[in-house]
């Protein structure tokens, strides 16, 4: 309520209550339609829809609260000609007029979004957009272009970004106007400059996010023509992920935000410090187990070359005289005391037959003109014989004889 002890002096809390009051009590503002172009469309994590509608001559920001919004049978987009239904009321702790929608109906495409489509098709057919014309990009660039605002906060996540990966890379940065109507120059020139200069390896061509108005500048068909016809690589890293421009067609790799734009030029330091770590250690494994084989070949090269060589032959051949003297000895030694073994087996046995020990023992044998008598038959009377005894011999003459039976 407005306290009127002050003189009429309103506080600004008063002033918006006051003319919150008159509208929400106007038949007119309390249930309207309107008919406008949505833009600056945002989709908030509690479910409300903030956006704004226009038309040629003025806007209006709206809001759609969660409960109104789940009663939606359509997609919201920025560009969508729509007939919004609810009330216009003032936002007190803001004082900012704005509709308060409880139901949305589609009313056609709206103006932007036709031209785009327009565009869109007919570049394509004219081969702008053919994945056959892209070009890779160069996957460790010295020198990055960027064309952006040098105020805005893409160029420095860019820098950011660039620094961290791959520090050694340079960047050349064009500034230059990304929305409004002297903004395609601006690019065009961008992209001329350094295409002309040829002093970078890739170009990235971009800014944050916004409406469709906001990010019109990168669905001209300048920019868009002097991105596909660009001799340098051109990522295109316009608005954030759901933000979708001609020049993300034409380009050779489109980002979904400037970040992502900055981390697909350039590599990642650390991970290739890790995959080259990686590749010495296998490197000098394989290299270890060359050497070993080579070291083990060597030797066997080596002990070849000493059986081939004649000294290493006579020292083989030395080896084996020895090897062959040494068994022969033992050889000889074997038969050697076989032989004694059985010289004494058959000395014995002749000792046990020799006469000499038959007549030590009592025994004599008789001999005529140097024969043994073994018959009588052999001598005859008269006849004179010798008689062999152990220690002698004497002379006998036959005076009978006596055949034994």
């Amino acid at each position: 309520m407005i306290d009127e002890r002050r003189d009429g002096v309103l506080s600004v809390g008063e002033a918006n209550r006051y003319v919150k009051m008159l509208m929400d009590n106007d038949s007119l503002l309390s249930s309207i339609s309107i008919q406008g172009e949505i833009s600056n469309l945002k989709y908030h994590s509690s479910g409300h829809l903030y956006f704004t509608l226009k038309d040629p001559e003025a806007e209006i920001s709206a809001v759609m609260f969660r409960s109104a919004a789940a009663g939606l049978k359509m997609r919201v987009t920025d560009g969508m000609r729509v007939i919004a239904y609810g009330r216009i009321s003032v936002y007190e702790k803001s004082g900012k007029c704005q509709i308060y929608v409880s139901a949305m109906v589609d009313n056609g495409i709206g103006v932007l979004q036709l031209e785009f489509e327009r565009l869109k098709k007919m570049l394509a057919e004219e081969g702008l957009f053919d994945e056959q014309r892209k070009r890779p990009i160069p996957k460790f660039p010295r020198c990055i272009g960027i064309i952006t605002s040098p105020t805005g906060a893409a160029v420095r996540d860019m820098i950011n970004v660039t620094g961290r990966r791959w520090p050694s890379t340079k960047i050349l940065l064009f500034p230059s106007l990304v929305q409004g109507e002297q903004a395609p120059n601006s690019l065009c020139l961008g992209l001329e400059y350094l295409n002309a200069t040829n002093a970078c390896d890739v170009i990235i061509i971009g800014r944050g996010g916004g409406s469709i108005e906001d990010l019109w500048a990168f669905n001209d068909e300048r920019v868009v023509r002097s991105v596909a016809a660009s001799s340098i690589p051109v990522i295109s890293a316009v608005g954030h992920e759901t933000d979708f421009t001609l020049c993300d067609f034409a380009a050779d790799l489109r980002a979904p935000t400037p970040s992502a734009a900055a981390e697909l030029a350039t590599p990642d330091a650390d991970e290739i410090k890790l995959r080259l770590d990686e590749l010495i250690g296998r490197a000098e494994g394989i290299a270890l187990s060359v050497l070993n084989i080579k070291r083990g070949a060597v030797s066997e090269l080596s002990k070849r070359l000493e059986l081939s060589s004649p000294s290493g032959r006579l020292e083989l051949e030395r080896k084996q005289l020895s090897l062959v003297s040494e068994r022969l000895e033992q050889t000889i030694a074997r038969t050697i005391q076989k032989n004694r073994e059985r010289f004494s087996v058959l000395a014995t046995e002749l000792g046990a037959i020799n006469p000499l020990a038959v007549l030590g023992r009592g025994y004599s044998y008789s001999q005529k003109d140097g024969s043994v008598v073994a018959s009588i038959e052999q001598i005859s009377v008269g006849d004179k014989i010798d008689i062999r005894f152990s220690d002698g011999i004497a002379e006998a003459e036959i005076l009978s004889l006596k055949t034994l039976k």
